[in-house]
């Protein structure tokens, strides 16, 4: 129950108005509430982007005197400049029912909560607006809002905190790698629906490609996309049941929860469809990747048989391209397997390095922790070019327990490559479901310049890399 603007459609109908951006017309109809923890001090507050709000309806306003605020896990803080950056063309607004947003008043420093406006002479509940950025960007602070309010469940997405300064969005984050093949203007859908009927023409088409039709179509899978068009990296799902219970999970949520954003596979496909598939898209596409384990599915180890198979024939055929394993890393048994088969790469996802918060997020049903970790090593020990996927939180990826743990797993690892990607979760739901702790959080910005430091041999991105 989140509400999303095309940020170039609103930009569209904000130059209707004389200040680019709309603004309210009279004074609160209520004075905000004060927060009493007042905000980290600073010099000026006047060159901090506006906080912006919305009403039921989804119109987004810039308030004409508070500053944006960010949240560190859900505690309110001050923006620095560092932080910021214009969001790209391609990010996503949204709005959040029954979230107040928070902002700081620049004349005292001090968090306040706006729960109503007067607009056009009419009082309105107020929501809090976040930013959905671009692939490649590292957000550095959540929207600051009050969640208390609300009785449901955000969707899936990684909601950013995003103010208005001299007609320009400005959302909290930082680009961790710029990868053309990613870049969402690539991925015009003029052009798709013309490469889907070609395709189809071209090869005998079973249920996993018309799966695969619905992920493009429907769900605007850029994998997915990426296959029609011949090109990049393409995705096979295979999966229908998982060993985890992950709470961001985007293809299966409990009945109580928030609508799963992709359509999980219903059907086991078989090794000639995938061969066929995967033959093709390696022969013919530049910087060829094939990846099992995809947002569309459960966990791919389930079916390693399946997997092990499937490459076995792949290769009889072609030697070009990588051929990739997304994964929990549940089974160091059944990576060795795959691994033997003719996997050229695998990519492990991680929410934490501390078991605690794994265990938290994750909720393992017949693995646990350690054996995570030792699948890590077993990759890197089989010649896998070895990833990490580790899903970021700001205010707890950035503790400084959290990096000392995660050091600790680079060391004893030797991974080739750390994926940072932001964990797309209800913020609320996230905080209350993970250990407390009063390790300081240092900043998203600031870890990975301490990541690099200690490991300048490490690759940090946001991509599966292609085998050189």
């Amino acid at each position: 129950m989140s509400y999303s603007v095309d940020i170039l459609k609103q930009k569209r109908q904000n130059e209707k108005t004389e200040s680019g951006l709309r603004v309210l017309d009279s004074s609160m109809t209520q004075a905000p509430a004060r927060i009493r923890e007042m905000s980290e001090y600073r010099d000026n507050y006047e060159d901090l982007p506006n906080l912006l709000y919305a009403d039921g309806g989804g119109i987004i306003y810039e308030h004409p005197e508070l500053k944006m605020a960010g949240s560190s896990g859900l505690r309110p803080v001050t923006v620095e400049g560092s932080d910021l950056m214009i969001a790209p063309e391609f990010s996503k607004l949204f709005f959040l029912p029954d979230c107040p947003p928070i902002g700081v008043d620049p004349s005292t420093g001090e968090f306040e909560i706006v729960s109503e406006a007067k607009i056009r002479g009419k009082r309105v509940r107020c929501s809090a607006v976040a930013i959905f950025l671009e692939p490649g960007i590292v957000r550095s602070l959540l929207p600051a809002a009050e969640y208390g309010h609300k009785r449901y469940l955000l969707p899936t997405w990684a909601y950013t905190a995003v103010g208005s300064k001299d007609d320009h969005y400005w959302a909290a984050g930082f680009r961790i790698e710029h990868n053309f093949r990613w870049d969402p203007g690539n991925f015009d859908d003029l052009n798709l629906v013309p490469a889907i009927d070609e395709y189809k023409r071209r090869k005998s088409c079973g249920r996993l490609i018309e799966h695969l039709v619905n992920c493009a179509v429907n769900n605007h899978c850029f994998a997915a996309k990426n296959l029609f068009l011949r090109r990049w990296e393409a995705p096979i799902p295979v999966s229908r049941n998982c060993n985890a219970r992950c709470l961001g999970c985007l293809s299966l949520q409990e009945a109580d929860s928030c609508k799963p954003s992709h359509q999980r596979i219903d059907f086991r496909p078989d090794v000639e469809e995938i061969v066929s598939l995967a033959r093709d898209h390696l022969n013919h596409a530049p910087d060829a990747i094939v990846s099992f384990g995809q947002g569309c599915e459960g966990e791919p180890l389930t079916e390693y048989r399946l997997i092990a198979e499937s490459i076995r024939e792949i290769r009889k055929k072609t030697d070009r391209g990588t051929i990739n394993l997304n994964t929990n890393g549940s089974s160091p048994e059944r990576i060795r397997v795959i691994a033997e088969s003719g996997l050229d790469s695998i990519r492990i996802s991680m929410n934490s390095a501390r078991p605690e918060y794994y265990r938290a997020y994750f909720r393992p049903v017949s693995y646990d922790f350690e054996d995570v970790i030792s699948s890590i090593v077993l990759s890197r020990e089989m010649g896998l070019y070895t990833m990490v996927n580790y899903l970021v939180f700001p205010g707890i990826t950035d503790q400084e327990e959290e990096i000392d743990a995660l050091k600790g797993l680079i060391r004893s690892t030797g991974i080739n490559f750390l994926h940072l990607k932001n964990l797309n979760i209800d913020p609320a739901l996230y905080v209350r479901e993970m250990p407390q702790s009063d390790s300081v959080a240092i900043g998203m910005r600031e870890m990975v310049g301490v990541l690099r430091e200690e490991f300048p041999h490490l690759r940090i991105g946001y991509f599966n890399q292609p085998k050189d």
